[in-house]
């Protein structure tokens, strides 16, 4: 029992900083690596959890997701744009050495994130709050 929740604490902590690495380099997608931070800490200590969905980051990255209130629109285009980036030179690189399945594959998944992400996820507008502190931080 101990040796599973110090696999999901170390598990819950790289995950924590590859999120927040990806705040900063957009390379990095930071919503993945969060939902698996929290599911990791919810996994290994209630106060690590609790924490965590008290944290800024959390509340402006993923709280609204996690609540099935959807994402705002620059979050959406903080996702997609990254991604399709990465995707793209991957897919680029295959083509170029004529990989024809990986980088059909790797097109799929592709349309099917954007479908997701364009569809399947729902727009709403930015609070206030939010709002404000977009601005700031910004500046």
């Amino acid at each position: 029992m101990r040796l599973r929740r110090l696999i999901f604490l170390i598990l819950g902590c790289i995950c924590l900083g590859l999120g927040c690495v990806g705040i900063v380099l957009p390379i990095l997608p930071t919503v993945p690596f969060f939902l698996v931070t929290v599911f990791c800490f919810a996994n290994s200590s209630q106060k690590l959890h609790d924490w965590f969905v008290g944290t800024k980051m959390y509340q402006k990255h993923l709280e609204s997701f996690v609540q099935k209130k959807g994402m705002t629109v620059q979050t959406k285009v903080g996702i997609i744009v990254p991604v399709t980036l990465l995707m793209g030179f991957g897919f680029f690189m295959m083509m170029r050495a004529e990989i024809l399945v990986p980088s059909i594959i790797l097109a799929v998944v592709w349309v099917c994130h954007i479908i997701y992400f364009v569809f399947g996820v729902k727009t709403r507008k930015p609070n206030k709050e939010t709002a404000a502190t977009a601005a700031k931080e910004s500046e």
